[in-house]
């Protein structure tokens, strides 16, 4: 359920009894072949009373919600709110440090509002204690023409930023959680079935997604005939599904294998990742060419080589090197 559908007041009444011990929470573990079993998830069920019109009069009834806590995403938003109040702090101690050429000597009211201002860019507000104090002093100011010598008066402010260590432990706590609500009954579809089944939700989404991207989008088609664009539409569906059954096989045998494939990023060719995407692994085919030149009654043909990356993924896909070598058997150097 998005924002708009349960706003965070209700998720957070709904995760209060976790608090307080009086809910009680099951913990979901995912089999992993080899190995023993993941942790994935924790969380607990509930009903909740609805209302609906139905062609006219208003039904009544009980919704089955799953308040769930996925440990993956859990663990993704601590990293980042940390890495935010370390970059929120620094930013926050940066701003009375002298610097050359830096002449802005605020005081202790400007400097916290400052702070204030880059503790909100940074989505932090509320998790530090921001202290200000100000600092004054006397200069003297010499004699000048006419103006008598005087003393003036001159301050300064310093802000210091610490870390509320309790806000921030409430604050990660809530992080992770999301209500799903399931069509079955609990006796047609477990609480662990459901989480297992919505964790196949983003690679169904994945690969609708591609329908608006490229390469693989469709794109406004000028045909004049209604069949021509449903057989289009049907083709684009076929290569749709081998190109995620690729995806789902190479990424299967990385996990079998415990390793990382590495190679795929133009620019970064040591970058590993232990799940390829499968546009990556089909631009490491661009450039093959099979060149063929005609010498009088003499043939010459040239393939290019393989690179270090491609014989790894056709492994993987339990495809023979000799799948692609055998195309030209009797290859020669470029001239």
């Amino acid at each position: 359920m998005s924002a708009s559908q349960l706003p965070p007041v209700l998720v957070a009444n709904y995760l209060a009894p976790v608090w307080t011990g009086a809910q009680a929470v099951t913990v979901i573990h995912r089999p992993q072949p080899g190995s023993s079993p993941a942790l994935i998830a924790a969380g607990f069920e509930r009903q909740e009373a609805v209302t609906a019109e139905v062609a006219g009069p208003p039904y009544h009834g009980l919704e089955r919600r799953l308040v769930i806590r996925s440990v993956q995403r859990a663990q993704a938003g601590e990293r980042g709110r940390r890495a935010r109040l370390a970059k929120a702090q620094a930013a926050g101690t940066a701003l009375h440090e002298r610097r050359r050429g830096r002449r802005w000597d605020p005081g202790p009211s400007a400097l916290r509002e400052a702070v204030d201002t880059r503790l909100t860019r940074s989505r932090v507000h509320g998790l530090r204690y921001v202290w200000s104090t100000a600092q004054g002093w006397e200069r003297p100011r010499r004699r000048d023409g006419g103006r008598a010598a005087t003393m003036r008066r001159q301050g300064a402010g310093q802000v210091s930023v610490r870390l509320d260590q309790t806000a921030v432990a409430a604050a990660v706590r809530q992080l992770g959680w999301r209500v799903d609500v399931p069509t079955q009954p609990p006796d047609q579809l477990s609480r662990q079935e459901a989480v297992r089944a919505y964790r196949n939700e983003s690679l169904v989404e994945r690969a609708m997604g591609r329908r608006k991207g490229r390469p693989w989008s469709l794109t406004p088609m000028d045909l004049e005939r209604d069949d021509h664009a449903t057989g289009l539409s049907r083709l684009w569906s076929r290569g749709l599904r081998m190109l995620t059954l690729l995806e789902f096989e190479v990424r299967r045998r990385v996990a079998l294998a415990k390793t990382r494939l590495s190679g795929l990023s133009v620019g970064h060719p040591k970058r590993a990742t232990a799940r390829p995407p499968a546009e990556r692994r089909l631009e490491t085919w661009q450039g093959l060419t099979l060149t063929s030149i005609r010498e009088g009654r003499r043939r010459r043909r040239h393939l290019t080589q393989l690179s270090r990356v491609q014989p790894h993924v056709l492994a993987l896909l339990a495809f023979p090197v000799a799948i692609y070598t055998r195309l030209c058997p009797d290859a020669h150097k470029p001239p």
